[in-house]
């Protein structure tokens, strides 16, 4: 993991890392069309989407992101830009796999051929997963994902995420040295 790890996290989670409490909505000056009303309620949307998605981080998680805040703010106002403008660059799935968090978002490019494309229905159980996942263990997953053809990546998901804590390492290993 290299330093800018949780200043990627931030970027994602920037409206939030500050403090755990969104802040106001900046409502437009004026709104004059239809088209513009209708931004607002997508707005409110999101910003409950990255509210819930921080308060699902691990308290661990959240300490690093403010931290990394702390050292955002600190740098030269033309370094913070250049951060920034970085991460902007970015595709979109990079961008929204940091909001995983510093751990998982280091490692979801890896991890997105198994778990970028989930039924609605696994979303939180593959989460909680995910989560309990020592390094060893994620990055033996991450060689897994990546080895995986598309056709097969359902059941291997499904496999994986039924699995108890106590027979996940034995699995990995099986299907690492496949």
């Amino acid at each position: 993991m290299n330093k800018y790890t949780p200043l990627l996290c931030l970027m994602a989670l920037a409206p939030l890392a500050a403090n755990a409490t969104p802040q106001p909505l900046a409502l437009p000056q004026a709104v004059t069309t239809p088209t513009q009303a209708a931004a607002h309620p997508a707005q409110l949307r999101e910003l409950r989407s990255q509210l819930a998605q921080w308060q699902s981080l691990p308290e661990s998680e959240r300490t690093r992101i403010r931290e990394a805040a702390q050292r955002l703010a600190a740098l030269p106002p033309e370094q913070q830009q250049s951060v920034r403008a970085t991460f902007a660059a970015q595709d979109a799935r990079f961008r929204d796999g940091w909001r995983l968090g510093p751990t998982l978002g280091a490692q979801f490019p890896k991890l997105e051929g198994l778990f970028g494309f989930l039924p609605m229905e696994q979303r939180d159980t593959a989460l909680k997963v995910l989560r309990q996942l020592t390094p060893d263990q994620l990055a033996q997953l991450t060689l897994i994902a990546q080895r995986t053809p598309p056709q097969e990546r359902d059941t291997v998901r499904a496999a994986f995420l039924a699995l108890a804590p106590a027979d996940r390492d034995r699995w990995l290993h099986a299907h690492v040295v496949r």
